[in-house]
């Protein structure tokens, strides 16, 4: 090849990669969209004007691990993020997923789309603000919007909106909309989104929900115009400032027994929100781990798990304010004061004992918890989990594990949850016993997240062997030196209203209220600590919701020996010729045979001496125990705490009394409304449906083992779900004619009836003004406890 040849081949190398460059390079053609609402050039700001709307409009649906196409819109870095084709929740999947977490796993746009995050405003937003004509800002303003999925489909909801009716709303067509929350989800991209609103022109935002006002709608196309500028930055209070460098100072003492302490409250508070204002708090804060000290800017270290190794000499524990608008369906706070502070040294710091060496990250150790914390008493560990059970349950129940039916059919719908006695000498206190009982109990995390589903089999027979050497030990040790009555029982020492719990199931969500509520529940459990902790790091600290298909169905049958075993420890209170009947029918038909490989390991054959005086010992030990813990128990979702007039409570009482096939009917999770017109006051309620089942012992065919005609359901005050499925509206003086009508119920259009009487159904045309009231109701009422509710399940009936 001449000279001349070679330079003419150089100069067309190097026009193609130029072009192939600018390929690569230009910003994708946006797509026109004529919009119905005025611009201006008043600038719009984010954190005053847009977060609000989008709190209450959109992260109702997109929050946490479950927004469609992961775009979470509770900050703007989320909305900055963008979305993902690719779901979080996947049961099939069979190697783990790489790491999609806000705020953890991507800090830039580079990164998030590396990670196949698109946009959904432009990236480039054209600047249309000061110093640009009236004709250029309007072209700019174009071009923004023509540029953000967003606003094509707000529009999109206004060129098509949902059809309702004044009166009686129409019904969506369910081929138009579906809402199954498994249903396969579009994100479309702006490339894409012509073909999108061709095909689908009803699915405009927010989907299946009455469109944004008029106001509302101006406002986030105003925003989108000017670029969608915005941040996350928290102003930290001044007091709040204290109360961090107080907490820090003490959760980074240098001695080996604090450093201990603060590794283990750091893995059973990873998950929840701190505050320090007990009345009414306005800032929220996690705990990370940093590879810099108190005093120096954080450096965060996120791992796939929080016992993970973090590739640092020394870890340093800080706390960073929360950036999300906050949901109830991940919101878990926790309130640090000085008494705390002063519990938690007492627990941990002030006892003799000696801590010589720190533990290992190696998976094998670190995920069970009785060899990492083997130097920490066991009754620090305990009383601190006790402390904030309720919130330490919420992490089971609201952590990312408890989204989707393969992890939460392992429960029932209705049951109690009380504590054994951590002052006590049982053999859950025992630490010589423990210590060896569990230390070589392997938990599903030791396999990381690309598992084989097949080491439950393994897991079954150390639960057997546990089981076994336990009852051993009680057999020979305990046997006729300890009463086996309801003083085994943690009562709360006096004050403390986490002594007794309610979870509530519903289908593929759950809750956990503190109290005993309802009637009668389908089972109980006496949780100790081997078992309360072992929960803990099996579903929370060391569960990977991005885990594989084998990790999670481990998860899911593990936990099936945990709930058995909180069983046994309940039953262990009634009358040992009555056990196994009633154990039975919590498991009737067809009953997994692992779990009875397992339940025959439980053979001690302690009597009980409770003195039982009717033919039903369940509900009289139900009963019992109700009057046991009264002046402690918590009274928050008493029926009195809403209204108290006579007629209400009887109304609502004839509800929970309802139990069969009309009861079925009902949706699982139901917020009630009730107002009186002359008196202008209201009250929020929650009615929850309990389905019963022959037993839960599998992982598939739920609906094959369901007993209609044995479903209850419970109306109690405030909020106690994060998951509606239906919202209702009653005036006090109709609540007779409510409950008449759920007791007559037998057909699909009986219920349909009710709704058009008393429902605000998804197509409602004052569906926002019931939301916004319902809202501003919980955040006035219950401002610690307060998140948006999620209306991803909200039905169509």
């Amino acid at each position: 090849m001449n000279k001349w040849t070679a330079s003419i081949w150089c100069i067309v190398v190097l026009l193609a990669g130029s072009g192939i460059y600018h390929f690569f390079q230009t910003p994708i053609k946006a797509k026109s969209l004529p919009v119905s609402v005025p611009l201006t050039s008043e600038v719009v700001n984010y954190h005053d004007d847009v977060k609000p709307v989008l709190a209450k409009r959109c992260v109702v649906c997109h929050a946490c691990y479950d927004a469609p196409c992961q775009l979470k819109m509770g900050s703007h870095s989320g909305i900055e993020r963008g979305a993902s084709k690719e779901r979080v929740y996947d049961g099939e999947r069979l190697i783990e997923a790489n790491l999609t977490r806000l705020f953890e796993d991507g800090h830039t746009l580079a990164q998030w789309r590396d990670k196949a995050f698109f946009a959904v405003n432009s990236d480039t937003p054209q600047m249309s603000s000061n110093g640009l004509s009236s004709a250029d800002y309007q072209t700019a303003a174009n071009e923004n919007l023509s540029s953000s999925v967003i606003a094509h489909l707000l529009q999109l909801k206004q060129d098509t909106p949902v059809k309702t009716a004044s009166e009686t709303p129409a019904l969506l067509n369910k081929e138009d909309y579906p809402l199954n929350i498994n249903r396969a989800y579009q994100c479309p991209t702006i490339d894409d989104i012509d073909d999108f609103k061709e095909d689908y022109p009803l699915w405009g935002m927010p989907y299946a929900l009455p469109a944004l006002d008029k106001q509302e709608n101006a406002l986030i196309f105003n925003w989108i115009a000017q670029g969608g500028k915005g941040s996350d930055d928290v102003v930290i209070s001044e007091e709040n400032q204290q109360h961090i460098m107080a907490w820090e100072d003490f959760l980074n003492g240098n001695s080996l027994k604090s450093r201990l302490m603060s590794r283990y409250l750091f893995e059973h508070l990873f998950l929840v929100h701190l505050h320090f204002d007990a009345k009414r708090p306005q800032q929220f804060f996690k705990l990370v781990r940093s590879s810099t000290a108190p005093g120096q800017p954080i450096k965060s270290i996120h791992t796939r798990r929080p016992f993970d190794n973090p590739g640092v000499e020394r870890v340093y524990y800080r706390i960073v304010p929360l950036k999300q608008t906050r949901v109830h369906k991940s919101h878990m706070p926790v309130l640090l004061t000085s008494d705390r502070m002063d519990k938690y040294e007492d627990w941990f710091l002030n006892d003799d004992y000696e801590v010589t060496s720190m533990p290992s990250y190696k998976p094998e150790e670190a995920s069970n918890p009785f060899i990492t914390f083997a130097q920490l008493p066991i009754n620090a560990r305990y009383n601190y989990m006790l402390d904030e059970a309720q919130n330490t349950i919420m992490q089971f129940i609201k952590g990312p594990v408890c989204r989707g039916q393969m992890a939460l059919n392992v429960i029932n719908d209705h049951f109690w949850v009380v504590f054994s006695e951590p002052d006590l000498d049982l053999v859950q206190n025992n630490g010589e016993f423990i210590q060896q009982a569990l230390q070589n109990i392997e938990l599903p995390a030791e396999e990381q997240s690309n598992a084989l589903p097949t080491a439950w089999m393994n897991y079954a027979a150390m639960e057997r062997e546990y089981l076994n050497a336990k009852s051993e030990f009680i057999n020979t040790q305990i046997k006729d030196k300890l009463s086996i009555d309801l003083d085994l029982l943690w009562n709360g020492d006096g004050e403390n209203e986490n002594m007794a719990l309610t979870i509530f199931r519903h289908k593929d969500a759950a809750s956990v209220v503190k109290g005993l509520v309802g009637d009668t529940p389908q089972t109980a459990w006496v949780l100790t600590y081997p078992l309360f902790e072992r929960i803990h790091y099996l579903l929370v600290a060391g569960y990977d919701v991005y885990g594989n298909v084998g990790h999670q169905l481990n998860s899911r049958m593990y936990m099936d020996f945990l709930r058995m075993e909180g069983e046994f420890n309940f039953l262990a209170l009634l009358p040992s010729e009555t056990r196994d009947k009633i154990r039975s029918k919590w498991y009737r038909g067809s009953v997994s045979e692992v779990e009875e490989f397992v339940y025959k390991g439980n053979t001690s054959k302690l009597e009980t001496n409770i003195e039982y005086k009717t033919d039903n010992p369940y509900q009289e030990l139900l009963d019992t125990m109700k009057r046991k813990f009264t002046g402690t128990i918590s009274e928050r979702h008493y029926l009195n705490n809403g209204f108290k007039e006579k007629e209400a409570i009887a109304s609502f009482n004839t509800i929970n009394s309802l139990r069969g096939k009309n009861i079925s009917l009902l949706p699982e999770s139901t917020i009630v409304r009730v107002y009186d017109k002359s008196s202008d006051e209201q009250h929020f309620y929650t009615m929850l449906r309990h389905s019963a089942h022959t037993n839960i012992s599998h992982l598939f065919n739920e609906d094959d083992r369901r007993l209609p005609s044995e479903d209850t359901v419970t109306i109690a005050s405030g909020f106690m779900t994060s998951h509606p499925n239906a919202f209702l509206q009653v005036e006090i003086s109709d609540l007779p004619d409510l409950a008449s009508r759920i007791n007559k119920m037998g057909s699909e259009p009986d219920y349909a009836a009710l709704l058009d009487t008393y429902g605000v159904r998804r197509t409602n045309p004052k569906f926002w003004d019931y939301a916004d009231n319902m809202h501003n109701y919980f955040k006035d009422t219950y401002p610690t406890e307060f998140g948006y509710l999620d209306f991803n399940r909200l039905e169509n009936r």
